[in-house]
């Protein structure tokens, strides 16, 4: 049996840790409709932020997400387009504010396929979502903020595979240790505006991308049976992190890649 949520007793009750304040704070959050990006979003907002919901087309679920972070804006953006980006973050600024913090939580998963096997259009097509979507909302992200000699905060969901590599992951897995680089590299570009950038490397989550999970409980046990923990993650537990690196609790951190995944991916290596 898996251990008891840390947000929750054994009774169930909520014993969720104390959230930072982030009152006067304006917050954009990628993919927010759904999974670790709605958590995320509903989390921010229960800590006093305004938040902009990007979604890519499904705005009923983004919608969804809204009515868990209410006053939230919604705003359609494909993070995958330069245009796309810069109208959105135009469309946010005009109506709310320019933003002082940004989760990138917009990604697509692996492809399953060998890269003997792969086409160009699949690598392009996750490099395009999971990696160049985070360079084109930060940089707008970090020159606005420039422009406005304001310090903000950025958080890039990232992933314990940009390390733990997999068969047919080479997409994903390329694009998640880019984006730990893209992370340090931002972080140190931006130290001196008083920007921290800091990367989340989230395990098995249970989230859409993890689906047959989600729905299949006996499944779900074969997998949790290799985390050390004893139970799969949840986005709520990734949100409440991001909401601590963006807070003014960690403003001494940058630069960093935040694991959180019960310790799977300390057991690579295990019993060979």
């Amino acid at each position: 049996m898996g251990r008891v949520p840390v947000s929750q007793n054994a009774s169930g009750s909520d014993d969720a840790i104390p959230r930072r304040g982030l009152s006067g704070r304006i917050a954009v959050v990628t993919g927010a409709e759904s999974g670790i990006g709605a958590a995320c979003a509903a989390e921010l907002a229960a800590a006093g932020a305004a938040i902009a919901i990007f979604y890519y087309q499904d705005e009923e679920a983004a919608r969804r997400t809204q009515a868990a972070a209410p006053g939230s804006a919604v705003i359609q953006c494909d993070v995958s387009s330069e245009a796309s980006v810069e109208a959105a973050f135009s469309e946010l600024g005009a109506s709310v504010g320019a933003p002082d913090i940004l989760i990138n939580s917009a990604g697509l998963n692996q492809s399953g396929v060998a890269v003997a096997d792969m086409g160009l259009e699949q690598w392009n097509r996750l490099m395009a979502t999971d990696l160049t979507g985070a360079f084109l909302t930060c940089r707008r992200f970090v020159r606005d903020l420039r422009a406005a000699k304001k310090p903000g905060a950025i958080v890039n969901i990232s992933s314990i595979h940009a390390s733990a590599v997999r068969a047919g992951a080479a997409d994903y897995d390329a694009a998640k240790a880019g984006l730990d680089r893209l992370t340090a590299t931002l972080a140190l570009e931006t130290a001196r505006l008083g920007i921290n950038v800091n990367a989340i490397a989230p395990g098995m989550i249970l989230t859409p991308m993890n689906a047959h999970a989600v729905a299949d409980e006996t499944y779900r046990a074969s997998l949790e049976r290799s985390i050390p923990w004893g139970r799969a993650g949840r986005p709520e537990e990734v949100a409440r992190l991001a909401a601590f690196l963006v807070s003014p609790a960690a403003d001494y951190i940058t630069g960093a890649t935040v694991t959180i995944d019960g310790g799977l991916s300390l057991v690579l290596g295990q019993g060979a």
